[in-house]
């Protein structure tokens, strides 16, 4: 029996759990990854203790991995090391509460050969203590067929954050900072989907999808903030970069915010078929986006490129660099300077492009050398550039001359601003032409110039 005033003590519950707002899905989600866990703490895991509890933790792992479930590991920070996950781990935590910290000498989390690992939820904290040289990054998995890194945040590695050699699998809604080389490095990824995640303050590079040897690799990379990464080793474009594609083909890079990194925002090497869509590529060191040496085949529209060394950048067709349709993009506020002394012409272009490439539709404005660069020397076959607007820059299009180059055409753009010329020949960094806009580049074979306004 109730009396009135819990009648209206249990009412005024009932009442508050109506209007208190529903736990969102994603809240949910996790709430029920935790039914049917082990809790760490059953094994004598103790958060907050100053001695090593990787021993406690291996063995919770292995005991919840034997009977097909979750580990949980409350909130608190755990002093640990050398950390091996086996077949089917599930690793479940508290985002930004639960705290596994490096102790050094050896390897921090590690997995291989296995179908499944997971991790949601856990910082990973390296404390900036050296790895082995077996361990590239913090969490180091090999040969695995689904990896599911979420909700995680990884800081203070001395390699990389994230290594992932031959795995499929997604990393999502994760952080990862503080890194000595880069924030995460795959290689020979089978279909990964690097997503939603915040990379920042990494020594040499941001997402690096690389390979050993060139092949079909299909990473999706979309939705990532990438900022602040450094080139501490230095070179000329090996670090530095924010999405760094090598070797691998067929990636997608879509819909990533990438800013303030020492070289290139998104960098293409021989990555063929790479399709480079919708992102926001600021204040970058070098070339913004670059498509380069021995690829055949990359679509780069619809990207927003906003201070840079240089723009857009699809070239290297003497070592097979081919095959690209650049369009729809926004170039703006190139400089001179960049992270090394660049030979002549210097850096200030727009967009630069060699072999077998339609450069159509895009708005260039304020580059200090030339708004568009057709073909370099000798190195120059089928070019397009059409439907253009180029504003303010020291010469419009720049296309190339030289004797043996293959056919260009640029028509149909519009080029306002341009002070020494709105089409322009040249011999590699020698002028050699007058304004082509007037008589149609008639001088030179295989290169039309039509129904351009030049003003």
């Amino acid at each position: 029996m109730l009396d009135r005033r819990s009648f209206l003590t249990a009412g005024g519950g009932f009442a508050a759990a109506a209007l208190a707002p529903a736990a969102p899905a994603e809240a949910k989600i996790e709430l029920a990854e935790l039914r049917g866990s082990l809790d760490a703490s059953h094994f004598g895991a103790r958060p907050g203790a100053v001695d090593d509890q990787s021993r406690i933790l291996q063995m919770a792992i292995d005991q919840a991995t034997r009977e097909h479930r979750p580990l949980f590991i409350p909130p608190g920070r755990y002093q640990v090391s050398n950390l091996t996950l086996p077949d089917g781990a599930q690793i479940v935590g508290i985002p930004d509460e639960t705290q596994l910290v490096y102790q050094g000498g050896g390897h921090f989390l590690l997995g291989e050969k296995a179908e499944r690992l997971s991790l949601e939820g856990i910082v990973i904290d390296g404390s900036n203590r050296l790895l082995e040289d077996y361990a590239p990054g913090l969490v180091h998995f090999i040969d695995v067929e689904r990896v599911t890194i979420a909700n995680c945040s990884i800081s203070g590695s001395a390699m990389n954050g994230i290594s992932l050699h031959r795995c499929g699998g997604r990393i999502e809604r994760s952080t990862v900072s503080g890194a000595g080389q880069a924030a995460i490095q795959t290689m020979e990824a089978k279909g990964l989907a690097i997503r939603d995640n915040v990379v920042s303050n990494c020594a040499n590079g941001g997402i690096l999808i690389h390979r050993w040897t060139e092949g079909d690799d299909g990473t999706l990379v979309t939705g990532n903030r990438v900022e602040e990464i450094y080139a501490r080793d230095g070179g000329t474009g090996q670090n530095g970069n924010g999405i760094n594609v090598f070797r691998a083909h067929n990636v997608m890079v879509a819909n990533n915010r990438v800013t303030n990194c020492a070289f290139s925002a998104i960098r293409s090497n021989a990555g063929s078929n790479v399709q480079i869509t919708a992102n926001s590529c600021l204040k970058s060191g070098e070339t913004a986006i670059y498509s380069e040496f021995a690829f055949e085949g990359a679509i780069i529209s619809d990207n927003i490129v906003d201070g840079g060394a240089n723009g857009i950048s699809v070239v290297n067709f003497r070592e097979g660099g081919r095959l690209a349709t650049v369009s729809g993009n926004l170039v703006r506020n190139m400089t001179t300077l960049g992270p090394y002394t660049s030979e002549p012409p210097g850096f200030g272009t727009g967009i630069a492009a060699e072999g077998d490439t339609t450069i159509a539709n895009n708005v260039v404005e304020n580059v200090p050398l030339y708004g568009l660069a057709l073909g370099w020397g000798p190195h120059m076959r089928n070019v397009t550039a059409s439907g253009n607007i180029v504003r303010n820059a020291k010469v419009g299009i720049a296309v190339s001359v030289v004797d043996g180059v293959g056919p260009a055409v640029v028509a149909n753009n519009i080029l306002e601003g341009t002070a020494d010329g709105a089409v322009v020949g040249f011999r590699w960094a020698e002028r050699a032409s007058d304004d082509l806009v007037d008589d149609g580049g008639d001088a030179f074979a295989g290169l039309t110039v039509a129904n351009n306004i030049a003003r």
